[in-house]
């Protein structure tokens, strides 16, 4: 990747710094003819992930909620990022000029109220893991009008939204948020990880209490959540709707019934198009199963309250986090012991893919190749969620952002669907002086350098970004990016193929990477496009047609995204 001419060639289509987003105010009718052109399908999504205190500030009135301080350790706090922040960037067509075709949003829920020390210094619950109350909106995130805006919009964007869901703690108890009753949650053992026993029946980390997934005793409402919605004049009401939910569906009144009601009402409410599981194989599998059934039914009772909403007719999706979990374990992911489990049987219709991170140091070919020969072997039809960074992996595949085109190249065009960590296509850091542990990865997204075309190394945000949003409009427009067959067409300048099909639809591509940067070359295309045709490359927008098996364009650019309009 040569950095200078690539600046060069994106500086045709910049115009100025600010371009990026001047670019955004155009880019959902465009998005959305490709969405119609070609289907999607959640093998090939482009998911962004983002923490929603972190991302973006629409409503500083809601900063503070609840009475919490600023005195936090260094990037513990909540931060001001909310769901009207979110909003406002679906709105301003920030994710459709990624390409992005669905958004991961952490958990909404109320939060514990006070600060705790895990350890790390005092912290709070801005990354929505730590539950109070799992029917409310945190008040510092928005109101329930703000939720229903953001994924009214996105869906009015072609953008599906993932809703983040915890099935296996409560938050950290303190003064002000006590622990839910023994019939509730364990507090003890912490898990030492030798087999499924030890990995689901004890907590992760002290003071962070264990729902009894595994119990199907009877419990009543924990006395505290009774008080709170007694306080806020809706008792009686959520507590007949967990009337009627426990007799149509025969259910006992066990802990993780109530939490799949709970979080099933959040997609019969809003309109949620599927789940991000957290923390999966600390619960048993068959939770996630029995949580799926009940999405599943509250999506479709949604989708047919809101027909004018609804994005086409999928199933309600599920994505797991089995953390270590590689595409390498295919179906089987082994807790240790001989407890080996199959959680695409259980509910889930992907895996986050742990090990993208590592796998990217590996050459395109061996990463592509491999990639898709699993996905078309023995995970044939299911998939893999790819990222190479994220909240909680303290190994991104790049830190300090040296390597962001390569990073782009190897996230974007791999066979599977993407996760674009926040800030990934800005080459934000994930190195913070004076954060500890995991708050190093979960600075406020970095707005102002894109805004400023910092400088990164030898390069700039903004030309980071646009190499990023290059890719994945190409992704969102080409289901065989992700979704199809890989085969290498030629070792230098690396080329190859991807071919797609399902349902009597079809998609082909040919993309070429790495490619010289003073001069434009002939990149094979052969047995993909026939001689005669005219193909486009949308990296450069320029057009040619195939001659003798090969196509060459007039702008030299590293990459080469070839299809026919």
């Amino acid at each position: 990747m040569k950095l200078p001419v690539l600046a060069a060639s994106l500086l045709l289509a910049f115009g100025a710094v600010h371009a990026p987003l001047a670019q955004a105010q155009t880019a959902p009718a465009s998005a959305a003819a490709a969405a119609q052109a070609k289907p999607f399908v959640w093998e090939n999504a482009t998911v962004y992930f983002l923490l929603t205190d972190r991302f973006n500030n629409g409503n500083p009135a809601n900063d503070g909620a609840y009475g919490r301080k600023q005195d936090a350790a260094k990037l513990r706090g909540f931060m001001g990022g909310d769901l009207a922040g979110v909003t406002a960037k679906i709105r301003e067509g920030y994710f459709r000029n990624l390409g992005v075709d669905a958004i991961w949003i952490t958990p909404p829920v109320e939060q514990i109220h006070a600060g705790t020390d895990e350890g790390t210094g005092k912290s709070y619950g801005f990354h929505g893991y730590w539950a109070k109350d799992f029917t409310a909106i945190d008040a510092a995130l928005g109101t329930e009008e703000d939720m229903r805006a953001l994924v009214d919009t996105a869906h009015a964007s072609g953008i599906r939204v993932i809703l983040d869901v915890v099935m296996n703690h409560t938050g950290p108890v303190t003064e002000q948020d006590p622990v839910w009753p023994s019939s509730w949650v364990r507090t003890a053992p912490k898990c030492t990880y030798k087999d499924a026993r030890t990995t689901q029946d004890c907590t992760l980390v002290d003071n962070l209490p264990d729902f009894l997934t595994h119990s199907n005793a009877k419990v009543a409402l924990p006395p505290q959540l009774a008080a709170k919605w007694k306080k806020e004049g809706r008792y009686e009401r959520e507590v007949k709707e967990l009337d009627d939910f426990f007799k149509r569906t025969g259910y006992p009144r066990a802990p993780r019934y109530y939490l799949i009601k709970w979080h099933a009402d959040w997609v019969r409410k809003y309109g949620f198009d599927g789940f991000r599981g957290d923390t999966v194989k600390h619960t048993e599998a068959g939770v996630w199963k029995e949580l799926k059934k009940e999405a599943s039914l509250a999506y479709e009772d949604w989708k047919k309250a809101n027909p004018s909403k609804r994005l086409g007719d999928l199933p309600f999706w599920m994505v797991s986090e089995v953390y270590n979990y590689s595409i390498h374990h295919g179906h089987k992911f082994d807790l240790g012991g001989g407890d080996m489990v199959d959680y695409l049987a259980n509910g889930f219709d992907s895996m986050i893919n742990f090990t993208m991170k590592s796998d990217a140091a590996q050459g395109y070919e061996k990463l592509f190749s491999g990639y898709s020969n699993i996905l078309q072997g023995d995970m044939k039809g299911y998939s893999v969620l790819n990222y190479l960074s994220s909240h909680d992996d303290g190994g991104p595949f790049d830190p300090l952002r040296e390597r962001p085109f390569e990073s782009a190249n190897k996230l974007l065009l791999a066979p599977g669907a993407a996760q674009i960590y926040y800030g990934d296509e800005t080459a934000r850091l994930l190195k913070i002086e004076g954060a500890v542990g995991d708050a190093t990865l979960r600075s406020f997204m970095n707005w102002d350098e894109l805004a400023a075309n910092a400088r990164r190394g030898t390069t700039r945000v903004a030309e980071v970004h646009e190499h990023w949003a290059r890719l994945g409009r190409f992704r969102a427009a080409h289901p065989a990016v992700g979704a199809g067959v890989h085969q290498m067409i030629h070792h230098s300048p690396y080329t190859f193929k991807r071919t797609w099909s399902k349902d009597g639809l079809s998609d082909r591509v040919v993309v070429a990477l790495d490619l010289p940067g003073d001069k434009a070359v002939a990149i094979p295309v052969g047995g993909v496009f026939n001689d005669g045709q005219t193909v486009r490359d949308a990296y450069t927008g320029k057009q040619a047609v195939v001659k003798d098996g090969k196509v060459q364009f007039d702008t030299p650019a590293p990459v080469a995204l070839i299809a026919q309009d």
